[in-house]
C-alpha cells in the first residue's frame, strides 16, 4: 500500500512540473507570439481601455476620446478634423495611426515609459498611466488662413518660423475627417476604401508627402549657386544669354514667358522669371556646384523627419548639360514637397541657416507635467550670408516689381518667387501654380514667416494658372495671418 502512495506522489509530483514547465514555457518563450497573435484582443482592449492624450494647437486640444461603452472603449475624435487632418493624422480601431498620431503613439496612448511616476513603474503595478499629451508648434490662425485660401482645391502649403524652424502651418488639399475611420466596423471599412480609391487621394498630405516640379520657384536655388561659385557676382550685370537660347548640346529652344530676358541681368531674372538667364547660369556652375547647393537646401535628404518622415525632394546627381540646363529652372526630374520648397524661402530669410523644421513643441503627463520639450536645431547652412542678403533683396524686388505682386502686404517686407511648373507627357499636363517666399513686419527684428503654395487646379483655364494668380493670393493671407494673426 505504502509503495503504491508512493508511485501516485511521485506521478503527481511530475504532473506538477510539467504543469510548471509548460507555464512557463507559454509566459516565458512564447510570450511574446501569443502577444502578437491577431487572435489575441488582450492588448487592444488594454490600449483602448482608458482615454488617449489629446494633440494641442495653441494650447487646446483638436482631438479627443468617447466611451463607446463596446469592448474596444475609448474611440479617437476630432475637432475641426479636415483642417487638422495633415497635422494630426488618424488613429484606427481597425487601420492603426498615422503622421503625429502615429509618431507619439507611445505618449498618447499612455505606453512610453517617460509617463510613469517611477522607473518600471508599469512593470511592478501591471498598471499603464493616463495618456500624455503632445502641444505642436501649429498656430490654429495661420492653418485656418491656408485651409481656407486653397478652399477645396488640390494643393499644400507649408509655413515656417524661419528663426526656429516650427512649422506654423501644414495643410493638404483636398482633406478628410480622421474620425471616421477611428473605429471598426464595415462602415469605418467602407470609408476607407473610399477615401483610398477617390481620384481626389484626400488621405495623401501633399504638404510633406507628394513631390511637385517647382518649376520658376527653383531659380532661388539655382541664383544662390550662381552666386555662391562666382559665376555672378554683380546681380545687375547682363549675363551673356543669347535669345534664343539653345538647350546646351541641342538645337533645342528654350522659351520665356515674358519679355526682356535677352542678356538680362540676374536681378531682372528673378523679378521676371527668365527662364533662359536662369537655365543658362544653372548649366554655367556646373553639375557639381548645382548638386551641392541643392543638397545645402535640403534635397535629397532621405532622413528628414519632422517628427513624421518626409518624402526627400530631388535634383538628379546625373545629367548631361541640357537635363541640368532644364533642372535649374525646376523642370526635368527636379522635384520637391512643399516643406522643402518652404524650407528654401527660410534659407533667405534667416541669412542663409536653415533649422530644423519641427511640428511638435513639447509632451507633457496628463497633469501638465514636462516630459520632453522640443527647440531650434542647426539643419544646414545653405549659402553665405552676404548671399542670403542679395537674393533677400531680389525677392522683394519680385513682389514689388515683378510677377509676386499678388502677394504684397501693407506694413510688412514681403519676398517671394513666383512659379508655374509644366508636367506630363510633352508638358500636356495642366500646370501647379507655386508661391515661395518670407514676410516681415515693419516693427518686427526678423521675418516672422516663410512659406510654399502649390496649387493644382484643375478646374481653372489653362491659361489662368499661374504663381502669381493662383498661388500667390494664398501666401498673402497665410503670411498676414502669421505676422498679425486672424
Amino acid at each position: 500500500m505504502t509503495g503504491h502512495i508512493r508511485h501516485t506522489a511521485v506521478f503527481s509530483l511530475l504532473l506538477l512540473l510539467a504543469l510548471l514547465g509548460n507555464a512557463a514555457r507559454v509566459q516565458v518563450l512564447e510570450a511574446s507570439a501569443l502577444g502578437k497573435n491577431p487572435a489575441n484582443r488582450r492588448a487592444a482592449i488594454a490600449r483602448y481601455a482608458e482615454p488617449r492624450g489629446d494633440i494641442l494647437v495653441d494650447g487646446k486640444p483638436v482631438t479627443g476620446s468617447k466611451d463607446t461603452g463596446e469592448q474596444l472603449r475609448h474611440e479617437r475624435t476630432y475637432r475641426d478634423g479636415p483642417l487638422y487632418a495633415p497635422v494630426t493624422g488618424y488613429s484606427s480601431q481597425t487601420y492603426g495611426t498615422s503622421f503625429v498620431e502615429h509618431a507619439q503613439d507611445p505618449v498618447l496612448s499612455g505606453s512610453d515609459p517617460l509617463l510613469a511616476p517611477f522607473p518600471f513603474w508599469g512593470d511592478l503595478t501591471r498598471s499603464r498611466p493616463a495618456g500624455g499629451d503632445v502641444a505642436t508648434t501649429v498656430r490654429a490662425s495661420v492653418q485656418q488662413a491656408a485651409y481656407r485660401g486653397l478652399a477645396g482645391r488640390r494643393g499644400a502649403v507649408a509655413a515656417i518660423e524661419p528663426s526656429t524652424g516650427k512649422i506654423l502651418a501644414l495643410v493638404s488639399s483636398p482633406s478628410y475627417d480622421p474620425g471616421l475611420l477611428s473605429g471598426n466596423g464595415p462602415e469605418v471599412s467602407r470609408t476607407w476604401a473610399r477615401l483610398n480609391g477617390a481620384d481626389a487621394q484626400p488621405m495623401l498630405n501633399r504638404a510633406v508627402r507628394q513631390t511637385y516640379p517647382p518649376g520658376s520657384a527653383f531659380k532661388i536655388v539655382t541664383a544662390a549657386a550662381a552666386l555662391e561659385s562666382g559665376v555672378v557676382d554683380d546681380v545687375d550685370a547682363p549675363t551673356r544669354t543669347p535669345e534664343p537660347y539653345l538647350l546646351p548640346g541641342t538645337r533645342t529652344p528654350l522659351p520665356n514667358a515674358t519679355k526682356g530676358c535677352e542678356d538680362a541681368s540676374l536681378a531682372y531674372a528673378i523679378q521676371w522669371s527668365c527662364n533662359t538667364v536662369m537655365a543658362n547660369l544653372g548649366a554655367r556652375v556646373g553639375l557639381r556646384d548645382m548638386v551641392a547647393t541643392a543638397r545645402g537646401f535640403g534635397f535629397n535628404d532621405p532622413g528628414l523627419r519632422i517628427p513624421s518622415g518626409v518624402t526627400a525632394s530631388n535634383f538628379d546627381t546625373d545629367m548631361s548639360p541640357d537635363q541640368l540646363a532644364l533642372s535649374s529652372i525646376g523642370q526635368f526630374n527636379t522635384t520637391a514637397t512643399p516643406l522643402q520648397m518652404a524650407m528654401v524661402a527660410a534659407a533667405v530669410a534667416s541669412g542663409g541657416d536653415i533649422r530644423s523644421p519641427y511640428l511638435v513643441e513639447r509632451v507633457t503627463r496628463s497633469n501638465g507635467d514636462l516630459v520632453a520639450q522640443n527647440g531650434p536645431r542647426a539643419y544646414r547652412q545653405a549659402m553665405t550670408p552676404v548671399t542670403a542678403q542679395r537674393l533677400r533683396e531680389l525677392m522683394v524686388r519680385a513682389v514689388e516689381e515683378g510677377t509676386g505682386e499678388n502677394a504684397a502686404i501693407a506694413g510688412a517686407t514681403v519676398g517671394g518667387k513666383t512659379g508655374t511648373a509644366q508636367h506630363g507627357i510633352d508638358n500636356s499636363g495642366l500646370p501647379y501654380a507655386w508661391f515661395i517666399g518670407w514676410a516681415q513686419a515693419y516693427d518686427a527684428p526678423r521675418p516672422g514667416v516663410a512659406l510654399a503654395v502649390v496649387v493644382e487646379d484643375a478646374s481653372a483655364v489653362r491659361d489662368d494658372i499661374s504663381g502669381g494668380g493662383s498661388a500667390a493670393p494664398v501666401a498673402r493671407a497665410v503670411m498676414r495671418a502669421a505676422l498679425w494673426g486672424p
